[in-house]
């Protein structure tokens, strides 16, 4: 089944991550509580939203592009119907991380002649970011719509204007740095963990959803 092609290789990725996760998730470093819920649940829930999140993308994008599933029950309705259920999952990722941040705020001491900076870092590539994507990329194809028309994107060139000429994939390679950012400020390290677990269990999800959907919507490498 199409649907499922790659994906034992993502689960594998999200149970090592996640187990990588804890194993650094030392007890000492995971004080604190935020709205009735201690570090240890928000930094479960900052690890679980985004596996609920790429299931998410893979079932989906998956049944649409290769047998219209969505179209045939929804119609034009379709695509936003799939981009409200996308952007929902996709803001817990930075909501659980903030109340994470909240929780374990202080956990970390880390001098303010390094903080700042690296805070700096993050906050100028994550605007250029969203500036490059407001102007050169835009919501609908992040949403992946490609998937429900790929005819209409099957030779269209990749985006290499604005922050996307210094990477082929600058979506995954920096846009993520605004979740590290918030484990910057409030100086916590389940908040960093978390950010990491994100940044990289994106990259899964590059390489065993987006990169074989990729090929076989525009038939190349």
């Amino acid at each position: 089944m199409k649907i499922l092609y790659k994906q034992g290789y993502h689960l594998l990725a999200a149970a090592v991550l996640a187990g990588l996760v804890w194993a650094l998730a030392r007890s000492t470093t995971l004080a604190g509580s935020f709205l009735g819920l201690s570090t240890s649940r928000w930094l479960a829930l900052a690890v679980m939203f985004p596996i609920l999140h790429q299931l998410y993308v893979v079932v989906f994008w998956r049944a649409e592009l290769y047998y219209g599933w969505l179209s045939k029950i929804l119609g034009d309705k379709a695509f936003t119907a799939w981009g409200f259920g996308f952007m929902a999952l996709f803001l817990t990722r930075p909501l659980t991380i903030l109340a994470l941040g909240i929780a374990n705020r202080g956990s970390l001491s880390i001098p303010l002649w390094i903080n700042i900076p690296l805070i700096a870092v993050c906050l100028a590539v994550t605007i250029y970011m969203g500036y490059s994507f407001a102007k050169y990329f835009g919501v609908e194809r992040a949403l992946g719509q490609d998937h429900f028309d790929p005819q209409a994107y099957r030779g269209q060139p990749l985006i290499r204007e604005g922050i996307f000429a210094w990477s082929s994939n600058a979506m995954y390679t920096y846009a993520f740095l605004a979740l590290w950012m918030i484990g910057l400020i409030f100086q916590s390290w389940a908040a960093l963990l978390a950010a990491g677990f994100n940044h990289l269990f994106i990259w899964a999800h590059y390489l065993f959803t987006e990169a074989p959907d990729m090929q076989a919507i525009y038939g190349e490498d």
